[in-house]
């Protein structure tokens, strides 16, 4: 979630008219705290309404947020 603003604030007022324009503007967002930001398209195609089963997700190491943990969290790879 605080990714969305640096980029957000790189774009504004630039008109959003390609897939290159748009992984340009997100490649090009830094913060002065050092943020950098990779960002290359996909251009794969994407099997649309895979459905997720609850013992898959049930399997994932998702770590919530204190602050709405339905919205912020992280997905960390599972211990070994």
């Amino acid at each position: 979630h605080r990714l969305f603003s640096f980029i957000s604030r790189n774009w504004r007022g630039r008109p959003l008219t390609d897939y290159r324009t748009i992984v340009e503007l997100i490649g090009a967002t830094t913060s002065t705290a050092g943020l950098t930001v990779r960002c290359q398209l996909d251009e794969r195609p994407y099997s649309a309404g895979i459905k997720v089963s609850d013992q898959d997700m049930a399997k994932l190491n998702i770590q919530r947020n204190d602050f709405h943990g339905e919205w912020n969290y992280t997905i960390a790879p599972r211990p070994s």
